[in-house]
């Protein structure tokens, strides 16, 4: 088993788990996300992606990727597995600790949220191994962190550590090892208060191209305001602030 798989009813916990290769990806991982994403679009709930031992994913199964084909390459075998946790109904958290490099790196861009540890070490140091980051980091990682800080960390094949990443906003905050996966359920928690649909809405919107904006927060506005759930929220917010 490399993906260890806990439901917790609004939630689940995905933990890779080969700390013999720190969690590298290999194509039974890949297999396990697929699994795990088949499970969070029947069934939409929180996801929080972490690593065991101390590491997220130190990279792909380089022993893989070594033999891989030009056929390989055009199947895009991680980037497939990441868009589709990217395009994941609900939000998936990123508890990141130690290493997060290459596939694993492209990986914790694929979430919407991403949190870590002081040991943080993240980047893609493709180049240096004769291929590119193709996963996901040539257009995700401008989109969090800008062209210029994303050109420089892709070309120089660099790791930032963890105060760097977070200056760069590539996280949005910093825990001690032993808190961090109380983190990430204080932020699950945060997200279960708030209304499922509203929150799968809003990760729609956030997903959708500029040029569809604004009309798709019109649309998706008004099949909330139309909710029973949209009334029931309301009218306890005004109930409660009526006393």
């Amino acid at each position: 088993m490399t993906l260890r798989i806990e439901e917790q009813g609004d939630r689940v916990v995905a933990t890779l788990d080969r700390p013999e290769k720190r969690n590298a990806i290999d194509q039974t991982t890949v297999d396990a996300l697929h699994e795990l994403c088949a499970l969070l679009e029947d069934a939409p709930r929180t996801l929080i992606l972490t690593g065991s031992d101390g590491v997220f994913a130190a990279g792909a199964d380089i022993a893989e990727l070594r033999d891989r084909t030009a056929d390989d390459a055009r199947r895009g075998i991680n980037a497939t597995a990441f868009i589709r946790i990217r395009d994941l109904p609900m939000p998936v958290i990123a508890a990141i600790d130690g290493y997060a490099l290459g596939g694993g790196a492209e990986l914790a861009y694929a979430a919407d949220i991403r949190i870590a540890t002081p040991s943080l070490r993240i980047g893609n140091p493709e180049t240096g191994l004769g291929i590119i980051a193709a996963a996901g980091a040539t257009w995700r990682l401008p989109e969090i962190v800008g062209e210029a800080r994303a050109s420089e960390l892709l070309l120089t094949g660099r790791a930032l550590d963890a105060e760097e990443a977070l200056l760069w906003g590539l996280v949005s905050s910093l825990h001690p090892a032993d808190e961090l996966l109380a983190a990430a359920h204080g932020i699950a928690d945060r997200i279960a208060a708030n209304d499922p649909l509203a929150t799968q809405h809003t990760k729609r919107a956030l997903r959708t191209p500029r040029a569809e904006h604004p009309a798709v927060e019109l649309d998706l506005q008004a099949e909330l305001f139309e909710s029973p759930e949209k009334h029931r929220r309301m009218t306890a917010f005004l109930e409660r602030r009526s006393r």
